[in-house]
């Protein structure tokens, strides 16, 4: 196979983000699992940083009356003129958070047998919906969430502590909304898919337990305040299991996929020539590390070591962790993106691209990065030491010194991360 009309091949990388975050557009995606309405009410409630798309969505296609809030992250809203959309923070949980929260708990109360209930859940709503069990503050909850998020802890182990701490998460919303039937539409960010890691499942069972939560804290060495450690200790309100009666008129559907999108941007490869191989979606594990694996196989692959041959992409998703102990800016995309152009060492024909479908990697306002055969080189001409910038965790700052961040703004969806190289014959 031979490329074609690639004259830049950071356009052909460009291109593929865009194909993946636009086979998981809310606009797209969600009205094909809206259901019936119901001869009650419809309320739509949700969170996450897709909600308020997914929500104008809903809208668009709902012939009856509807009605309902969502909450979604600071400048994520869109326009609605039934469903309210509040706005809160991310990924740190703020007063907007618990008061967004207080309000779809009260919305679900409300709720009666023949009413139906909506639910919008998409990545981020961890964060975004936010309120503390009794006994517990939003401060408390703001300080586990800096340990958890600095600490390496998978995103799975971060909402198993999530919802032990949370009176909405992990199944509770549902319990709210019980005896009213539940439709919950999913647009996925974790590895696996499944529901009830997704913004920590309020409205899916969780078969996870406060001692789950208490192992989480120790394997990462974790010291909480000194609330939340009595609170996972001393509570007996476990959160609802698939067992519970709350479930019986419950369905979930996914709207959204990481591996669609992974499809989309392979699609998107094989019109330029490139061969597409994908790794998976599940991939997880230190960023820098699971560069240097990549790394070594797109080496391999263009020292004609493998049975994958160029002209290529390699095509991954999951979710890379960082464990922080720099002072520097970055997140795990940008942090991938470095130590992969570290390891590759201006390996000719090889172009990288590293990004977060959400359009905000880690805390930062950009999505990811670019890496190309020139990147070592140029860092080189700014006097730029790469290694020092990794060791600092301060991948955003290199990247930017090069003018080689990719800056989307809002994508109003979220499907994990989303990585590619392409190697040139």
């Amino acid at each position: 196979m031979s490329i074609k009309n690639v004259s830049d091949p950071s356009t052909v990388l460009k291109e593929m983000f865009d194909a993946a975050v636009g086979a998981a557009n809310p606009m797209v995606c969600v009205p094909p699992h809206l259901p019936k309405a119901p001869s009650g009410r419809t309320i739509v409630l949700g969170a996450g940083k897709a909600s308020a798309m997914m929500a104008k969505a809903v809208e668009e296609h709902w012939t009856g009356n509807i009605s309902g809030c969502v909450v979604t992250r600071y400048n994520y809203a869109v326009s609605c003129t039934r469903i309210e959309i509040i706005e809160a923070s991310h990924p740190v949980p703020d007063a907007a958070s618990a008061n967004a929260a207080q309000r779809i708990l009260k919305l679900a109360n409300d709720l009666k047998a023949d009413d139906l209930c909506i639910a919008l859940i998409s990545g981020g709503a961890s964060s975004l919906l936010s309120y503390p069990s009794k006994g517990l503050t939003l401060k408390d909850k703001q300080k586990i969430n800096h340990q958890l998020l600095r600490s390496g802890a998978t995103i799975n182990e971060i909402n198993i502590v999530r919802k032990h701490l949370s009176a909405i998460k992990g199944g509770r919303l549902a319990e709210a909304i019980f005896p009213a039937s539940l439709r919950t539409i999913l647009i996925s960010d974790v590895p696996g898919d499944d529901p009830a890691t997704i913004g920590s499942g309020p409205t899916v069972p969780d078969d996870t337990t406060f001692s789950d939560a208490r192992e989480v804290l120790k394997k990462y060495e974790i010291i909480p305040p000194k609330a939340i450690l009595n609170h996972l200790i001393q509570s007996n309100h476990e959160t609802p299991k698939k067992q519970s009666r709350v479930f019986q008129n419950t369905e979930v559907r996914f709207a959204g996929l990481p591996i669609t999108s992974l499809e989309a941007a392979a699609r998107c490869a094989v019109s330029y020539g490139f061969t597409p191989h994908l790794l998976g979606d599940t991939l997880q594990g230190e960023a820098r590390d699971l560069a240097k694996i990549h790394a070594n196989l797109g080496l391999n692959i263009k020292k004609r070591k493998h049975k994958m041959t160029p002209p290529c992409a390699i095509l991954s998703g999951g979710e890379a962790t960082v464990t922080i102990k720099g002072a520097g800016r970055g997140g795990p995309n940008t942090e991938y993106s470095l130590a992969m152009a570290i390891a590759l060492n201006g390996a000719s024909n090889i172009y990288g691209i590293t990004c977060d479908t959400d359009g905000i990697d880690g805390t930062e306002n950009n999505a990811g990065s670019i890496i190309t055969p020139e990147t070592l080189q140029k860092a080189k001409s700014l006097n730029l030491d790469p290694a020092r910038f990794l060791e600092d965790n301060n991948s955003y700052t290199f990247f930017k010194k090069l003018d080689d961040l990719i800056d989307c703004g809002p994508t109003y969806t979220n499907v994990n991360d989303f990585r590619v190289l392409l190697i040139l014959p």
